[in-house]
C-alpha cells in the first residue's frame, strides 16, 4: 500500500474517510484558531455526509482524551529516558513541575492537533468503505 493512499495518512491529514480525498476541515490548517473547528458539511469528491446527526462528534471527547493521556505518557517517558542517560535531572516525586511545565505546554502546541485528529478517528468508526 502506498503511502499516498493509506488510511493512516487520510486520518493524519483529515481526509474523508470514504475516498480518502476530500477534506473533513474548511481550513486546512490546524494553527488558524478562528476556523479551526469548521468542517465541511458533505465531501467535495464523493459526496459522503460528514454531520451525522446533531451532537455526532461529541464521542470524538473520549478519543481526545485517550490521546491526551498518550501524550502526557509520552511526555512522562520522555522525561525519564532522558534522566536515565543523563541529559536533564528529573525525578517525578522531587520534580514535579517540570513534569507538570513540559505536559501543558505539549498539550497547549498540540491542542488543535488532537481535537481534529479525534474527529478524524471518530467519523472513521462509523463511515463504511464501499
Amino acid at each position: 500500500m502506498r503511502w499516498e493512499f493509506s488510511n493512516l495518512r487520510s486520518l493524519l491529514y483529515c481526509k474523508c474517510p470514504q475516498c480518502n480525498s476530500g477534506d473533513l476541515f474548511v481550513e486546512p490548517n490546524a494553527y488558524r484558531l478562528k476556523s479551526m473547528a469548521e468542517m465541511n458539511s458533505k465531501c467535495n469528491a464523493c459526496n459522503e455526509d460528514f454531520q451525522r446527526e446533531p451532537g455526532f462528534y461529541f464521542g470524538a471527547a473520549y478519543v481526545s482524551y485517550a490521546l491526551t493521556v498518550a501524550m502526557w505518557v509520552a511526555v512522562l517517558v520522555a522525561l525519564t529516558t532522558f534522566n536515565a542517560i543523563g541529559l536533564i535531572e528529573f525525578g517525578f516525586y522531587t520534580h514535579v513541575v517540570t513534569f507538570l511545565t513540559v505536559g501543558i505546554t505539549c498539550l497547549l502546541l498540540l491542542l488543535p492537533l488532537i481535537y481534529r485528529i479525534s474527529r478524524s478517528i471518530w467519523i472513521r468508526m462509523f463511515v463504511k468503505r464501499k
